[in-house]
């Protein structure tokens, strides 16, 4: 960090150890400036039903000529972009002051598009500029109308989501958006500049209040309630009836690091279950879909995906002033692992920490972050399932977001997203398997267009659209400009993905950009970035993305009409070839595994050949079955079935098994007997199992 007058040190480290961890919410990095817009005269004006009859006067101009499509393909698919990622209301976030601008405002342009009071009159207390932007955090605060510094591509305090930017990305083919209601209430405690309480869910709530305002402050330049182009959904129906209209879905999700007040402090929780329902219900009840369960900070319902480098460090400071704990690892499970911790210095926020306190030294070969998904936070999971809500899984440490795919799958449960590009990429094969949807993050085109084109396999084989995460208004930074020369630019004014729409160069008072000397300054511009990827990665890129809409609404309308088939097992009578018996006081019989209380188990004596098994009652259909192991779980093992008891057939085996919660599938086939038969021990202890489940399907 550069050195700063003495006055204004002191500060700034202050601020250091938690304002820093929001410029790593994506690990992006920071492009040079953009070189000077060349001037573009703005669109010819035109009349439609997507044209408002009482627009502000002035405005920003959209610069999109031609009417938005409607309709599904000739497959009866929606068709357009989905953005499943992003902050609309991130300016009513961290104290209020965060965020420079509004997304709207009654007093039109001038108001909403202001920098904060305290950047007057140069920017010189633009403090949390001088922590993700570098230099002296000076600029020129003026918005409207002249635009000078920003919004711009690397400029993370100001607004980006006005409302006639995200009007322009709807006109070039976006049709589902996801405004994620987004907080940090460490951070806000600890930034001067606020005017509101600190409590994460008070301000969810008041973020979910103002989408709603915006819905009707666009409904109003139509002609009334219904008739505006942004349309807040609560269901994949009533998503799929507004994209047939032309319009934009827009689904509420939440990112925040202590839902429900779920935080843990020396690992203890400051939260119950009760909390939790509490805190589900009120959310469904605001409109929310989707949420994340933590986010940077470990909490009391699961631990974080690291964060690297220098910052990395800052945000373990963070995590320890929070929680009283650092960042703990171990050796990864399996191939996944988390980001490597950041080892760099960081003096500003080192400095914060208590006398002979100082941030761990970490071994090389333990990746993964030793905390995953808590008692709480499978409560969670299972209580986002029972409201038929989505679970984002990015930011999850992949021993959480591992636990919760066993817990999803051993449902069939769909509702999994990974939205930004946070989540390790050799799960998404086991997104696309349970029906979920994966978006990347708004990187370069350059960028984007390679990791498109490495899962582009993927997407084939499982019949599936793509989806880009943008994150305006979510500190990360954006795509910079390419230049001036570059050899496949972008050349206005081009056409929509749907060949209907003409777009040119974008006007906001006396401002025009161009994606490719400006980089992505704003949201009116992800029409022009999805431009510059046809460009880098061709058609077959933005062919994907366009498919994105329909993939989405797929994954949510399944997640609806989830049904958790009956556990076939439950209750019914269980034999084994044997029972571990040490304890005089508790009971490892072989009906504990099929009781439904996951606190008792079955336990075998200490061989490999052992089994359980369970009679159904009659001969059913069955297609799953589900292994909530203890400690000592089976590596090698197979399930068998019987309609007699007598004769049995092997219809599922692995000798890979790793315990927690297995899901086996196979072929539905009659059985009325189902029996689970260990070859080979993972552990030196014998088999046992909380929980056996059989199902349909």
């Amino acid at each position: 960090m550069p050195q700063l007058p003495h006055r204004r040190r002191g500060f700034v480290t202050l601020l250091a150890a938690l304002l820093t961890l929001t410029t790593m919410l994506f690990a992006a990095p920071a492009p040079a400036a953009p070189a000077p817009p060349a001037p573009a005269p703005a669109a010819p004006g035109e009349t439609g039903w997507w044209n408002p009859t009482a627009r502000p006067a002035p405005d920003s101009q959209i610069n999109v000529t031609g009417e938005p499509f409607r309709g599904t393909d000739a497959q009866g698919k929606v068709r357009g972009f989905v953005d499943a990622h992003d902050h609309i209301m991130a300016n009513e976030a961290f104290g209020g002051r965060l965020i420079c601008g509004k997304s709207f405002s009654e007093a039109g342009v001038a108001d909403a598009l202001k920098d904060c009071p305290e950047h007057y009159p140069d920017g010189s207390l633009a403090i949390f500029d001088f922590i993700t932007k570098g230099g002296d955090g000076k600029h020129d605060p003026v918005g409207w109308p002249t635009f000078k510094d920003w919004p711009a591509h690397d400029s993370l305090t100001h607004q980006q989501n006005y409302y006639a930017w995200i009007e322009r990305a709807w006109r070039g083919g976006q049709r589902v958006l996801v405004n994620d209601l987004v907080t940090n209430g460490v951070i806000c405690s600890v930034y001067f500049f606020k005017d509101r309480s600190c409590d994460e869910m008070t301000s969810i709530r008041l973020q979910a209040q103002k989408t709603y305002e915006l819905q009707a402050y666009i409904d109003t330049m139509y002609g009334g309630p219904g008739k505006g182009w942004f349309r807040i959904v609560t269901d994949s129906a009533q998503a799929r009836a507004v994209v047939e209209q032309g319009k934009l879905a827009v689904v509420l999700g939440v990112e925040t690091s202590e839902p429900f007040g779920c935080k843990q402090v020396l690992d203890v929780a400051q939260c119950s279950k009760a909390d939790i329902d509490r805190g589900l219900d009120e959310l469904y009840g605001l409109g929310v879909r989707s949420m994340f369960l933590c986010h940077k900070f470990d909490n009391a319902l699961c631990g974080v995906r690291f964060d690297e480098g220098a910052l990395g460090t800052a945000i373990n400071v963070g995590q320890f002033l929070s929680t009283g704990t650092f960042w703990k690892t171990e050796k990864c499970a399996g191939p996944q692992h988390d980001n490597p911790i950041g080892l760099a210095p960081a003096p500003g926020a080192q400095q914060q920490l208590p006398a002979g306190v100082t941030v761990p030294a970490y071994a090389g070969d333990a990746q993964c972050n030793s905390r995953g998904l808590t008692d709480l936070g499978e409560y969670a999971v299972r209580g986002l399932m029972k409201r038929k809500m989505m679970l984002e899984v990015d930011h999850m440490s992949v021993k959480a977001a591992g636990r919760s795919f066993d817990i999803l799958e051993s449902e069939s449960y769909p509702g999994v997203i990974s939205s930004h590009s946070w989540m390790d990429l050799d799960w998404i094969e086991r997104v696309y398997k349970l029906g979920g949807f994966v978006a990347q993050y708004m990187n370069s085109a350059e960028a984007f267009s390679a990791e498109a084109e490495r899962t582009d396999a993927l997407r084939d084989k499982y019949g599936v659209g793509y989806g880009y995460g943008t994150d305006m208004n979510g500190v990360g930074g954006w795509p910079g400009p390419r230049g001036a020369n570059t050899p496949d630019p972008v050349r206005y004014p081009f056409r929509s993905q749907d060949g209907g729409s003409l777009i040119d160069r974008q006007t906001t008072g006396s401002r025009t950009w161009d994606i490719d000397t400006d980089g992505a300054a704003h949201y009116g511009l992800v029409p022009d970035w999805l431009e510059s990827i046809r460009q880098v990665g061709g058609q077959g890129v933005l062919d994907d993305l366009f498919r994105g809409a329909e993939s989405y609404l797929t994954t949510w309308g399944a997640s609806e009409r989830h049904d958790a088939s009956v556990n076939l097992a439950a209750g019914r009578p269980a034999t084994a070839s044997s029972t571990e018996w040490w304890n005089p006081f508790v009971s490892f019989a072989p009906g504990r595994a099929v009781d439904g209380d996951t606190g008792t188990r079955w336990a075998s004596e200490w061989s490999d050949d052992q089994w359980l098994q369970v009679d159904l009652g009659a001969t059913a259909l069955v297609g799953r079955v589900t292994l909530d192991w203890e400690r000592a779980y089976g590596r090698a093992y197979r399930i068998e079935v019987s309609t007699d008891g007598s004769s049995w057939q092997s219809v599922w085996s692995t000798t890979t098994g790793h315990g927690g919660l297995d899901t086996a599938r196979f072929t539905g086939v009659p059985a009325r007997y189902v029996r689970v038969h260990g070859v080979q021990r993972g552990t030196q202890w014998g088999y046992s199992l909380h929980e056996l489940g059989v199902f349909s399907g």
